[in-house]
């Protein structure tokens, strides 16, 4: 940019959204400014260059919305856009601090496992007192992943006997492994 341009003209071609000059020229403008009032109010440089992150972002999406009625208040746009990040920002530290204190020591307590372990070598037991079809039925479907349609072409039955053989092993199964129904 050749022309220094004031803060109205410089409003109006971001605004238009053709000129990416005009947005390059409010960074190097206003990225001092919003990073010194991060370093003071939040008092961490990381934190500082985040704050200039999305409020540059925030203010370039406002001002292609024309959201900013008085275009010659740029500096008091950006200065009430980092106050209104600042305090969000804090808001949302105090609101977490709030639910950890709160929640977090469920969240430190070990979660108890809320079904027993499986006892493996019962269940290879009680896999091997089923009647053959009915073994042949657990095995394809639960073991080779088959679908009932391919257990029943198979073992020669149809779909819904399948659904039937399957169901009555797997209460034998709960029976047998003394699970509760």
């Amino acid at each position: 940019m050749a022309i220094a341009l004031n803060d109205a003209e410089l409003v109006r071609q971001i605004g238009s959204g053709t000129d990416r000059q005009a947005a390059a020229e409010l960074f190097r403008r206003m990225a001092p400014r919003i990073r010194l009032y991060g370093l003071r109010h939040m008092r961490d440089e990381h934190a500082s260059e985040d704050l200039t992150q999305q409020v540059l972002i925030t203010t370039i999406e406002a001002l292609r919305a024309g959201r900013l009625r008085e275009p010659e208040k740029l500096a008091s746009f950006v200065l009430g856009t980092c106050r209104m990040t600042v305090l969000d920002l804090r808001r949302n530290a105090q609101r977490k601090e709030r639910l950890l204190a709160q929640f977090g020591t469920d969240l430190r307590e070990p979660v108890q496992p809320s079904e027993p372990c499986l006892d493996h070598n019962q269940l290879a037991r009680c896999v091997q007192s089923l009647k053959e079809r009915e073994r042949a039925v657990i095995v394809m479907t639960f073991y080779d992943e088959q679908t009932g349609s391919d257990v029943a072409g198979f073992l020669g039955v149809s779909e819904a006997n399948v659904r039937v053989i399957r169901h009555r092993a797997i209460h034998q199964l709960r029976d047998c492994m003394g699970a509760a129904v």
